[in-house]
């Protein structure tokens, strides 16, 4: 009997350890799931972190117990969406977010509800990663599935915005808006009226998106932000002040908002104002554009050090941003030019991304710029015309139209476009804007 109880108790415990070993084999091969990070500094404190670490912590409990949970799964997915926006740290959250959605479209789920959504918010991590044409490709996949959904069309308006086929992009916006008009419909028109030269429309489109926004939201304070911005390209800095302060009452310490009362202090000349908010908004949020304006500061007051060493932190910052997949090339040719003046430098990114959207805009306008700075007045016209073909109306993009007709003998119309900018915005501040009023102040006084 003894031998029997034995044999039973041996191979009792072998059922358990094999049932183990398989269970555990059963979770290995489920991929982990990401973490979320504590946040540090202001906005460590506010309760929409509380809230939004308990919805996390709540997905990510779902997702132990059933780590099929496709649906739970993707909702951590926007969630980090979200978390990459509020805290700046796009290198971990934007990856983590496309591991997930990869994971659930891998899997092969059979509800299409939930395929269609997850393809959707893959195209979203990669318009903000930049990868435009992926993400234009993605969309086309998505409404194959669902022609009916808002969504999408907000993403193919977006890269196809990126990409420079702007007549595309005025089509798919006018199909969101149809589908649901609401604060990100009514912005992206806003932009599209913005780049088409209407700012007055603009800015009206902006003020429906703000209305359409609910008060203490993130996408609400970024639409007061904005429409602040447009009011500010127009010279209108009481305007501009308003709604980014509206945007800080309603939701504490945005660093955007923050970094437009900034922008504001630097063009009332009030230096050290400026220098307080942009620290306080860099502090907050690890923002390159923050930290860009900090460097122009200093560099004027002849803060070379301090200069140098946040440029050094913002490059490396940059640089991790690469790794983690985000395309920077336009930005990075943008700070060598702007603020290393290394045009051979900045002209290497800029040709890498002109490869890839050589219609975009603002691609032009920073080859037209490098370009200029260089001496070739025939390359940097020839993409300033590319550069100004949606009619903007744009205070920098005039400015260096003017520049360039100016110094190919085109005087009388380079003259003209440069006095059109500073009718546009008077509070013009860049080395460009400089030089364009310095050469009307010189015809001026040769009359």
């Amino acid at each position: 009997m003894k031998k029997i109880y034995l044999f039973t108790a041996i191979l009792a415990t072998a059922l358990v350890v094999t049932f183990g070993f398989f269970q555990y084999n059963k979770y290995q091969q489920e991929p982990a799931i990401p973490q979320l990070k504590e946040r540090h500094g202001p906005i460590s404190t506010s309760s929409e972190w509380l809230n939004t670490k308990a919805a996390i912590a709540g997905l990510q409990r779902k997702l132990r117990e059933k780590p099929r949970d496709y649906r739970s799964k993707l909702l951590l997915a926007l969630a980090y969406m979200q978390e990459a926006r509020v805290t700046g740290d796009h290198p971990y959250y934007f990856p983590a977010a496309l591991e997930l959605v990869d994971d659930i479209l891998d899997a092969e789920p059979s509800d299409e509800v939930l395929v269609y959504e997850t393809t959707v918010a893959k195209a979203s991590i990669q318009l903000s990663l930049h990868q435009f044409e992926k993400a234009l490709e993605t969309g086309k996949q998505a409404v194959a599935m669902n022609p009916r959904g808002a969504a999408v069309y907000g993403v193919l308006c977006d890269a196809n915005v990126e990409l420079g086929n702007y007549e595309e992009a005025i089509r798919m916006a006018d199909q969101m808006t149809s589908l649901r008009p609401d604060l990100k419909s009514y912005s992206r028109i806003s932009y599209l009226r913005e780049i088409h030269g209407d700012l007055p429309g603009a800015i009206e489109a902006m003020q429906a998106a703000v209305k359409a926004g609910f008060p203490g939201l993130e996408q609400t304070a970024w639409s007061q932000v904005t429409l602040g911005t447009l009011y500010e390209k127009t010279g209108d800095l009481a305007q501009a002040e308003y709604y980014y302060q509206r945007a800080l009452a309603e939701y504490n310490q945005y660093a955007f908002a923050l970094g437009g009362l900034g922008r504001i202090a630097v063009k009332r000349g009030q230096k050290q104002e400026a220098m307080k908010l942009f620290t306080q908004a860099a502090n907050t949020l690890p923002e390159f554009s923050f930290q860009e304006e900090l460097i122009r500061l200093y560099q004027k007051q002849g803060e070379n050090a301090k200069a140098k060493a946040t440029l050094r932190e913002m490059l490396a910052g940059m640089e991790e941003d690469q790794e983690a997949g985000h395309n920077m090339d336009l930005e990075l040719a943008n700070i060598y030019m702007e603020l290393q003046k290394d045009y051979s430098k900045a002209l290497k990114y800029a040709l890498k991304e002109y490869e890839r959207r050589p219609n975009n805009i603002d691609v032009n306008k920073t080859l037209a710029n490098i370009y200029y700075h260089q001496q070739n007045y025939a390359k940097a016209a020839a993409h300033i015309q590319k550069a100004n073909r949606t009619q903007s109306q744009n205070a920098d993009l005039l400015c260096l139209h003017g520049l360039i007709d100016y110094r190919l003998g085109k005087m009388a119309a380079g003259q003209s476009l440069i006095k059109k900018s500073f009718t546009i915005n008077p509070f013009q501040n860049t080395a460009l804007s400089t030089e364009g009023k310095s050469l009307l102040v010189s015809s001026l006084s040769k009359l």
